[in-house]
């Protein structure tokens, strides 16, 4: 393999008791989906999956047939999105929980601290806080790190540097950052687990922050639509099509690519991430971003500017990010649709073992 590709991992394919309250019973990603409905020319909508079907990941068989597919396509493992809000409360935890407890399936992974508080905002209610991200001190800390610390332990988690790799979602916000790290390093080493590796996912303009972060790595596209140019018309069978002022604000994936690539920053610590799609009208409606004119080519092209970045660093250091698996409510996944089947997939697996 020309690079180790690790896959972003959306657990949300389940009913929740908090979903159910805010959104109504039986919500999942896939309610969004399902409804959603086109918005423009050409626009695709909905987007239906094609070998895993509206999957459920409760189901012990559904997540093995997944690391099949990612193993078969050149993806190394999942990071999969962690949510602990402080105080011990956590959401979407129990497929993560399941697969450290069952030992299964055997593909590596390791884990993403989504530290950010759930708003509408993607629903159009920006000032609805349905649940807040607290950070109430150094019993949580403590606490936080014992929740996982049987995941720390297992021989599946992912490793850079011999460490545990260990991301943040916001690693700015997150307060006396230094202390937390210092904090979790020293449990690792009472309790015989591997030391970390903690990364800072930044968001664009990127920055190092001044904090002992081990690497940095990228949120494309989040942020990055300031710098593109947005798209006023469609041309469909001969004609033009305005797009008009009302959401959603539709721009270019061959733009994006471009302008995005190489990489935002050097160092042999900072991760390239690649985006194969992205349309989150089917959680955000006329609110949403659409990057029109992805194909697994132009993705696979963006795949291999990013591998081209790390090709020159030792082995275990030639990392590449995904994002994502199955991010299916914001159009961004890996996993087949009855569009284009396998072929993002396959353009993967040309791009990293060609």
């Amino acid at each position: 393999m020309k690079a180790r590709l690790l896959a972003h991992y959306l657990p949300q394919y389940h009913p929740i008791p908090e979903n159910n309250d805010w959104w109504g019973p039986g919500f999942t990603e896939w309610t969004n989906v399902a409804k959603a409905r086109p918005l423009f020319p050409g626009h695709v909508q909905p987007i239906v999956p094609a070998d895993l079907g509206f999957y459920d990941l409760r189901l012990p068989e559904l997540r093995e047939q997944q690391a099949s597919l990612a193993r078969n396509y050149g993806i190394e493992g999942f990071v999969y999105w962690h949510y602990w809000f402080g105080g011990g409360k956590r959401l979407l935890e129990r497929p993560f929980q399941e697969v450290v407890k069952s030992k299964a399936p055997d593909f590596p992974f390791c884990l993403a601290w989504a530290n950010q508080s759930w708003t509408g905002v993607w629903h159009g209610c920006p000032d609805r806080l349905l649940i807040e991200q607290t950070y109430p001190g150094m019993d949580d800390v403590d606490e936080h790190f014992y929740a996982l610390l049987e995941a720390f332990q297992d021989r599946r988690y992912i490793k850079i540097k011999g460490k545990n790799l260990f991301a943040i979602f916001c690693p700015a916000d997150l307060p006396s950052a230094n202390q937390f790290m210092d904090r979790w390093r020293e449990l690792a080493r009472k309790e015989s687990a591997p030391d970390f590796y903690f990364l800072a996912i930044q968001n664009y303009p990127w920055s190092r922050q001044p904090y002992s972060y081990d690497g940095f790595t990228t949120n494309p596209p989040c942020d990055f639509w300031r710098r593109q140019t947005r798209i006023k018309l469609i041309r469909m069978n001969g004609k033009n099509y305005s797009l008009g002022p009302q959401g959603p604000c539709v721009l270019s994936y061959r733009e994006y690519i471009e302008k995005v690539s190489p990489a935002p920053f050097d160092g042999d610590n900072a991760f390239p991430c690649v985006v194969p799609n992205w349309d989150n009208t089917p959680r955000s409606k006329r609110n949403g971003y659409v990057y029109l004119g992805s194909k697994p080519e132009l993705y696979k092209r963006h795949l291999l500017d990013a591998i081209d970045f790390v090709k020159q660093r030792e082995k275990g250091m030639r990392i590449v990010f995904v994002k994502s698996w199955n991010e299916w409510a914001e159009g961004n996944y890996l996993e087949p649709d009855l569009c284009y089947g396998h072929e993002y997939l396959e353009a993967t697996l040309k791009a990293v073992n060609p």
